[in-house]
C-alpha cells in the first residue's frame, strides 16, 4: 500500500506550497494529461493516466511509496476522494482542495450559487439530470462524454417558459489557456461542438428569491404552503372527478415523485396533482385534451411558483412521443389509457374507477402487461363541524400498479 497519498484539486491557479511539496515528494501521480505535463512533477515519478480512477486507485494501493492523485476543482465534491476512501483500497488520504468547477462556473458568469441544484449527468444518469433541468429553474449540471450540452439541449426540446427556452451557461476547459464561457439557448446547443470538460448552467422557468440569508443550499423543501397536498378551494373549486384532496394525497403516496422523476399527470383536471407532484421535487408533464384544463393548469402552477410542462392533446396518441415517464397518473381515458401507459414501462402507475367493473378492467390491463396491482375502495365523507352533519361523500376505486423490482430498476 502507498505509504502516503495526497490529492490535489487542480482549478488553473499556481500550486499552493503545500501542493508543490507533496508533488516534489511524489514517486506515482495519477491525473489527466494536463495534469501530468505540470513541470512540479518529479521526472522519475511514476505517470498513471487517470481514466478510470477505480483502476488508477488499485495501482496506487499496490505502489510502494508517495503517491498524489491531481484532479480538476474540487477532488471531494463529485470527484476522486470518494472512490479512493472506498473500502475495497484502504486508502488514507490527505487533500488539498482547489475551487470547485461548479464554483468557477457561477463566478464567471457573475451569479450566486446557493439556490442552485447540481448534478451529474453522463449516459446512465442524463435522463434523470435532465428532468432536474426540467423541474428546477437553477441547475448546474457537471457533464461527460455522450452526455454534453448538446445531449442536454436536444432531450430539453420543447421546455420553456412563456415562449422561452432555457439559458445554457457552458463553461468550457475551465483553468486553462483554452478556457471559453458562452450563453445561447438550449435549443441552438446542438449546433455547437463542445469541449470536455465543461460544466453548463441551466436557467429558465420562474424565478424563487432566496428570503434574507437564506439557510438551505438548493430548492428549499419548506417553500410554500405545509401540506403534500392542498385544500380543494385552493385550485378554484373546479376540480374534476377524481380529484378530490384525499384521493390526491392517496395517489401522490402510492407514486413518491421525487426529484430526478419525471411524472406523467394523464387528463391533469385543474391541475391539482400536476403542482403537487412538481412541488415534491419532480419533473411533470400535464396532459390534457381540453384547452380550459390546460390554461388552469399554467395558472395554478404560476401561482405555485413550480414549472410544468403542459401538453394539450388526446390520450393516448398524444403519448407516443413524450418522454419516458417514471411515475404516471391517469386522471382520465380509462383502461385504453392505462394500457398505453403500461406499454411505456414506468415504475409505478396510479388510476381510480367509479364503479368495480371499470376498477377490474384496469386491474386486468395492469396485471397483463406484468405490473404487480393493488386496488382500495376509498370512501371520503365530509363534515360540517358546526353541526357535525354530512356534507360530502365520495367513493371511488384506486388501482395502483408496479413493476417487480428487477425491472423498476432503471
Amino acid at each position: 500500500m502507498a505509504d502516503r497519498v495526497t490529492v490535489i484539486g487542480w482549478d488553473g491557479s499556481p500550486l499552493t506550497e503545500a501542493a508543490r511539496g507533496a508533488l516534489g515528494a511524489a514517486t506515482l501521480v495519477a491525473g489527466a494529461p494536463h495534469h501530468l505535463a505540470l513541470q512540479e512533477i518529479p521526472a522519475a515519478a511514476e505517470r498513471v493516466r487517470l481514466g478510470s480512477v477505480g483502476l488508477a486507485a488499485r495501482r496506487i494501493a499496490g505502489h510502494r511509496g508517495t503517491a498524489v492523485v491531481l484532479a480538476d476543482g474540487d477532488p471531494g465534491f463529485f470527484g476522486v476522494v470518494r472512490t479512493l476512501r472506498a473500502p475495497e483500497f484502504g486508502l488514507e488520504v490527505e487533500v488539498v482542495p482547489g475551487v470547485s468547477s461548479v464554483a468557477a462556473a457561477f463566478a464567471r458568469a457573475g451569479m450566486p450559487w446557493d439556490d442552485a441544484h447540481v448534478v451529474v449527468a453522463h449516459p446512465r444518469t442524463l435522463r434523470r439530470a435532465v428532468n432536474v433541468c426540467r423541474a428546477h429553474s437553477k441547475v448546474a449540471v457537471l457533464t461527460s462524454p455522450g452526455a454534453g450540452p448538446a445531449e442536454l439541449g436536444l432531450l430539453l426540446d420543447g421546455v420553456h417558459s412563456n415562449g422561452v427556452h432555457r439559458t445554457f451557461v457552458v463553461c468550457e476547459e475551465m483553468g486553462t489557456e483554452n478556457e471559453r464561457v458562452s450563453v445561447l439557448t438550449s435549443d441552438k446547443a446542438a449546433d455547437h461542438t463542445w469541449r470536455d470538460p465543461n460544466v453548463v448552467i441551466v436557467i429558465g422557468g420562474p424565478q424563487t428569491a432566496l428570503v434574507g440569508d437564506g439557510w438551505i443550499a438548493g430548492r428549499d423543501p419548506g417553500a410554500g404552503p405545509r401540506g403534500w397536498t392542498q385544500p380543494d378551494e385552493v385550485y378554484g373549486g373546479v376540480l374534476g372527478e377524481g380529484e378530490n384532496e384525499l384521493l390526491r394525497a392517496a395517489q401522490l403516496a402510492r407514486l413518491g415523485p421525487r426529484t430526478g422523476d419525471l411524472v406523467w399527470d394523464i387528463g391533469c383536471g385543474s391541475g391539482a396533482f400536476a403542482v403537487e407532484a412538481a412541488r415534491a421535487g419532480a419533473a411533470v408533464l400535464a396532459v390534457d385534451a381540453d384547452p380550459e384544463s390546460c390554461a388552469r393548469t399554467e395558472a395554478v402552477a404560476r401561482e405555485f411558483g413550480v414549472q410544468l410542462q403542459i401538453v394539450r392533446g388526446e390520450a393516448p396518441h398524444i403519448l407516443e412521443n413524450l418522454p419516458e415517464p417514471d411515475v404516471v397518473r391517469v386522471g382520465g381515458g380509462g383502461a385504453a389509457v392505462v394500457a398505453a401507459v403500461a406499454d411505456r414501462r414506468p415504475q409505478r402507475i396510479v388510476a381510480h374507477a367509479a364503479t368495480r367493473d371499470a376498477a377490474e378492467l384496469i386491474g386486468r390491463d395492469l396485471t397483463e402487461h406484468g405490473y404487480r396491482v393493488e386496488c382500495a375502495l376509498l370512501q371520503a365523507v365530509g363534515l360540517d363541524t358546526k353541526s357535525w352533519t354530512e356534507n360530502e361523500r365520495s367513493v371511488v376505486f384506486l388501482l395502483g400498479g408496479e413493476l417487480p423490482p428487477r425491472e423498476s430498476a432503471r
